[in-house]
């Protein structure tokens, strides 16, 4: 391995990483880190900067996997929340302690196509395609597990939110005065409205 990419010795993934595939340099495993426009190199494994990364964001990669476990049932390669906020939700092409596996980010696949080694042509956001060593059943399965996951965290906390709206709805009182004048418009006319339906 040429190591022509640019050394990083920090990293935390972020919105705009989307991929991270170990490499071997001599008797080390380092991770090469994909972005959206940039590439860097870590002398990390991609599992060490996931668990940090993890731990970046305020939880543990051991938290991480619990809470995929509680929403989905997933325990065998489960899909991560890395940060709900900034939607940051990784896979694994395999078993994370392998040190072949591969961390993919939902938000930026594109398009993906079998090959015919068994393999994966993965397309991302900004039109880079991989060849990854996972079939495309299988990269089909770990995609729509993660999307579950998603779907399932995001449903959570809309009902939580539905559910302080309730208990805490907006008064009337606590609106701004362009709130206000705004809000007495739309009551002046739905009156209006009805007093010529009545004539």
């Amino acid at each position: 391995m040429e190591l022509n990419k640019k050394m990083i010795e920090e990293y935390e993934i972020n919105p705009f990483t989307m991929m991270m595939r170990p490499v071997q340099y001599g008797s080390k495993v380092y991770t090469e880190v994909y972005e959206l426009n940039d590439q860097f190199l870590s002398p990390f494994k991609p599992l060490d900067i996931v668990k940090k990364s993890c731990e970046y964001f305020g939880s543990s990669f051991i938290g991480r996997k619990e809470g995929t476990k509680q929403l989905t049932g997933i325990t065998r390669k489960p899909p991560i929340i890395v940060d709900p906020h900034t939607s940051i939700y990784l896979f694994p092409t395999t078993a994370p302690t392998r040190p072949q596996c591969i961390w993919i980010s939902l938000e930026h696949i594109k398009d993906r196509k079998p090959l015919e080694d068994n393999s994966a042509l993965v397309t991302f956001d900004n039109d880079q395609s991989f060849s990854l060593p996972i079939s495309i059943y299988s990269f089909e399965n770990q995609f729509l597990r993660t999307t579950s996951l998603k779907t399932r965290f995001q449903k959570r906390i809309g009902k939580m939110e539905m559910m302080a709206w309730e208990r805490n709805p907006p008064s009337y009182s606590r609106l701004g005065a362009s709130e206000k004048k705004q809000s007495y418009i739309i009551q002046l006319k739905d009156f209006e409205k009805a007093e010529k339906q009545e004539i």
